[in-house]
């Protein structure tokens, strides 16, 4: 009697540390992803800032130009770019997860030939740009040196494209360190090339824009180079060129939503930014806002991490037929971007009052700071939270739905709320940083109201469909 009562308790420990084992066991694939990933977008996000740190030392106006153009280029063209490829995410990840590696190499070239003529309009407008921001108020003088600077990312721009689309190919089959190293070697490339091109070849700030081009061709190539020779990718880089383009209808399908998703949610920031130059004592407010923005997007390259783990883990176990794989991975990479947003949000509210003077030592900008740093900290617990949202709705293939979310919760709350509180009730700057909070606050509530209601198994059957049929299965939750 006494045993039998003592079995269920025996059976239940037994379970409970087989749950454990798989929840540990997910965690250390989750990590061993995303941390190359963090290290990776961090120093492809160095490139930039090395440019423009080295055209600041020729002056006032250089400075201002690449930094305008530099905006102006990321949310006209790279933004684009770097969404249009987050299709692959879905496609590529499904198809390597259901072993069909022939179709990872498919999609990855489908990709770079739908993305190649898109840089084309792109181009046209970045060559008109000074124009467009004479129209739009600028100073006349800075709109040229802006030109001038964004002309010579052109080249840039093509390689971003071919760039994008390798990391994803790389990714779905998680192989970071190629990734890692080669994005490591072309920072360690950028920085003496910068440095020769901006201030011994008489270049000045046009030489700071062709070290980037030149940089990201360079990352391009070596890529391209390991993605040929290396053993590793030897059944995923097969090529059949007639395959690749009966592939393109189904690429777009993923690209076009995923595009407007990345978009809607980067081009809102900066109309955030704009926004704060047309309040009372505008410098004040767009320098705070820009330390601000600066600071918690320098912390979203860890979230950002944890979403491409997110997309890569839920995307290769549904297209191998595991819901249950997948939804363990969704739990855990929720779970882990909590627990870092938190910590991450309360060291930076405990430093309120001294983290000012890491940009600035005038009183009034650090007293500033230190009233935003409150909404600066629960920014960063709901911007991780959105990142992993992201990334697992990436990993679903429902790009379509976070474009939706996006544009309900940026374009129809965010901003909205953010000139009430702003210009009508005269908050200034933390009244937008309160209108997006609440913009994002709600895009990560439908989110995560999709996820909650997911039918796995059914997602699973889809994404098997979609890579063995060729077919792309109506849209559905359950």
């Amino acid at each position: 009697m006494d045993e039998a009562l003592l079995l269920p308790k025996k059976e239940g420990r037994i379970w409970e540390k087989i749950a454990w084992e798989v929840l540990v066991e997910e965690l250390k694939k989750v990590s061993s992803l995303a941390a190359p990933f963090v290290t990776v977008a961090l120093l492809q996000y160095l490139l930039q800032v090395v440019s423009m740190m080295m055209a600041g030392h020729l002056g006032e106006l250089a400075l201002s130009g690449v930094a305008i153009a530099s905006s102006f280029c990321n949310v006209t063209g790279f933004s684009l770019l770097w969404g249009l490829s987050g299709a692959l995410e879905t496609l590529n990840g499904q198809a390597y997860g259901a072993k069909q590696y022939q179709k990872v190499g498919t999609y990855t070239y489908c990709a770079i030939i739908s993305s190649l003529p898109i840089c084309l309009p792109v181009c046209l407008l970045w060559m008109y740009m000074d124009k467009l921001l004479v129209l739009i108020g600028q100073d006349p003088q800075v709109a040229v040196v802006a030109c001038r600077y964004a002309m010579w990312l052109i080249p840039g721009l093509f390689a971003y494209a071919i760039l994008q689309s390798q990391i994803r190919f790389f990714q779905s089959q998680s192989l970071v360190l190629p990734i890692l190293f080669i994005s490591l070697a072309t920072s360690c490339f950028h920085v003496p090339v910068c440095w020769v091109l901006v201030f011994k070849s008489g270049l000045g700030n046009t030489g700071a824009a062709l070290a980037i081009s030149i940089s990201y061709w360079f990352n391009a190539i070596l890529l391209g180079l390991y993605m040929k020779y290396s053993s590793s990718c030897e059944k995923s880089r097969i090529l059949y060129v007639n395959n690749v383009f009966l592939s393109v209808k189904e690429f777009l399908k993923f690209a076009i939503p995923s595009a407007v998703m990345a978009c809607l949610e980067w081009w809102s920031f900066e109309i955030l930014v704009l926004l704060s130059g047309l309040l009372p004592n505008s410098k004040l407010e767009t320098s705070v806002l820009s330390i601000c923005l600066s600071s918690t997007s320098l912390h979203y390259f860890i979230p950002f991490g944890i979403s491409v783990a997110a997309s890569t883990r839920i995307s290769n176990e549904l297209g191998a037929g595991n819901p249950q794989a997948a939804q363990i991975s969704s739990f855990v990479v929720v779970l882990l971007a909590l627990v870092e947003t938190v910590v991450a949000g309360t060291i930076l509210f405990c430093c309120r009052h001294v983290f000012g003077y890491a940009y600035s030592n005038e009183k009034e900008v650090v007293n500033y700071v230190t009233e935003i740093v409150p909404l600066m900290s629960l920014s960063i617990i709901r911007d991780g939270l959105h990142a992993v949202a992201c990334g697992i709705v990436r990993g679903i293939g429902w790009q379509h739905i976070g474009a939706y979310a996006n544009l309900a919760a940026y374009y129809l709350v965010g901003i909205p709320s953010g000139v009430l509180c702003g210009f009508v009730l005269h908050l200034r700057g933390e009244g937008l940083w309160i209108g997006m909070l609440t913009g994002s606050t709600v895009q990560g509530i439908l989110l995560a109201f999709v996820i909650a209601v997911t039918n796995w198994n059914k997602q699973a059957s889809k994404a098997r469909e979609r890579i063995f049929q060729g077919t792309i299965p109506e849209s559905g939750l359950f």
